[in-house]
């Protein structure tokens, strides 16, 4: 068990990244003895052969995109090698575990076991398990044969447990270079991303997080994420995104280490996710991301609409918005809006406001135009499950989307997502401008066409920006 391939690590999605899905697990098994093989398929054709070598498969699903994709390799994994042991990993794995295990059915599952949380030591248990058995004789391995993994894969549960990290393992993965880009007006530069910490102290009900984590959160030792942003560095990276789901959760650890970043690395630039009440709470905070090479900040503003923020348990208003957009700017940072335009909550009015708020506080270079056609997803598990305001317009649950769906009250917004779904793509296949794009979004919405003036129509300097705009 210990020849290299006999394991593979598989990611699928993780926002055009090089995936930390991957490379923090296989670290871990390294850390242990193990030689394991790597795939992404984002980047990476479906290698026959890594998998036809490979006894056990972990499929990274740390997000939706990511599961739907992995279900598909897992079956690929079962026609080519029937008798692998396939384990789900990640956030959306412990969320559909019951469609993931086969329960319910005679056939076996797409998985043989799952975990999610702070999983990794769990996948060590397991890849030290299988050798046993298959040392001893066997050719295949049960879930409940594996120390600590019978709880997730009967129950679901996460694993909430501080981990002794080691630094990502990447010396297997596809180069920087076939990952999404840092592009400031134009020019790009490589990318890599990192982890200060994981999980999140929130409960944003449309986040899937919370249903895994339940407000808890871990922060990865400072030597640690430095190590790891050391070897980026090495790999040609010029600027390095923070994937922490909220970079303020652990605001002290978040100020060491954009500290030490930049005292080591004075030219790299980064990129951070944090909570608009966050934004208001450290706002001492921002000129130290400023001076320490920051450029954007991404939050999560979702909604201009009291009532939708409410029930998302957002923990921020309309007016926490724009005084976020004024401190960030105050700063000299960008910030980077995402959005969550159709609820079964938002009116009509309410993304006219949304569309309208992008173009008149000069946000156009901000938000990518997918944001305005993003619909809300509500996967088995999710807070918003059977909260009262969720229930009355959920349909049912389609297991190969692994989602419920639902309807609008309001016809016009099912058919405003349709359009506006339908304008973005068209936009991306065109490399349409963003401000021609959403005014064509306000046209759907409104049914008037606005003139643009001269200096709308003039040249404007680009926010700094991801080259991937797609989030989930």
């Amino acid at each position: 068990m210990r020849a290299p391939g006999d394991i593979l690590l598989v990611s699928c999605y993780e926002l055009g990244r090089q995936p930390l899905g991957i490379a923090v697990p296989a670290a871990f098994l390294e850390r242990a003895g193990f030689r394991p093989a790597t795939l992404d398929i984002s980047v990476e054709s479906l290698d026959e052969a890594r998998i036809a070598s490979a006894k056990l498969v972990l499929i990274a699903v740390p997000m939706h995109t990511a599961l739907r994709l992995g279900m598909r390799v897992a079956d690929r994994v079962r026609a080519i090698r029937p008798d692998a042991h396939i384990c789900f990993h990640g956030i959306y794995a412990t969320l559909n575990a019951d469609r993931l295990l086969g329960r319910g059915g005679a056939r076996r599952g797409r998985a043989d076991s799952l975990t999610g949380g702070e999983c990794e030591p769990v996948l060590v248990a397991l890849a030290e398990s299988l050798e046993r058995t298959l040392s001893g004789g066997g050719d295949h391995v049960s879930p409940i044969d594996i120390p600590g993994l019978e709880t997730a894969a009967k129950s679901a549960s996460p694993v909430l447990e501080k981990l002794p990290f080691p630094a990502p393992s990447r010396a297997r993965l596809p180069v920087l270079g076939r990952y999404a880009k840092l592009d400031r007006d134009g020019v790009t530069g490589l990318a890599g991303a990192v982890e200060a910490s994981r999980g999140c102290l929130h409960l944003c009900r449309h986040c899937p997080i919370p249903s895994v984590y339940d407000g808890r959160f871990f922060v990865v030792p400072e030597d640690v994420v430095l190590a790891d942003v050391a070897a980026l560095v090495d790999a040609g990276a010029t600027h390095i995104t923070f994937a922490d789901p909220d970079f303020f959760n652990g605001s002290a650890h978040a100020r060491r280490v954009v500290e030490a970043l930049h005292a080591r690395f004075p030219s790299l630039t980064y990129d951070v996710t944090v909570k608009v009440e966050h934004l208001l709470k450290h706002r001492a905070l921002l000129p130290v991301l400023a001076a320490t090479g920051c450029v954007f900040i991404v939050s999560a503003v979702e909604s201009l609409s009291e009532r939708v923020l409410a029930i998302l348990d957002k923990g921020h208003s309309k007016a926490d918005v724009v005084e976020a957009l004024a401190l960030t700017r105050a700063a000299g940072l960008a910030l980077r809006p995402s959005l969550l335009p159709f609820t079964p909550w938002t009116t009509l009015e309410d993304y006219r406001e949304i569309v309208d708020f992008v173009v008149t506080n000069d946000l156009v270079d901000h938000v990518d135009p997918i944001q305005l056609s993003i619909r809300l997803l509500v996967p088995p598990g999710s807070l918003l499950e059977k909260h009262a305001e969720m229930t009355p317009h959920l349909g049912k649950l389609v297991p190969d989307l692994c989602t419920w769906t639902w309807s609008h009250p309001d016809p016009r917004m099912d058919a405003l997502h349709q359009a506006a779904s339908a304008i973005v793509a068209d936009a991306a296949m065109t490399h349409e401008d963003a401000a021609t794009t959403f005014e064509r979004l306000r046209v759907a919405a409104t049914g008037v066409h606005r003139e643009r003036s001269r200096d709308e129509k003039a040249r404007r300097p680009k926010a700094p920006r991801l080259t991937e705009p797609w989030f989930c």
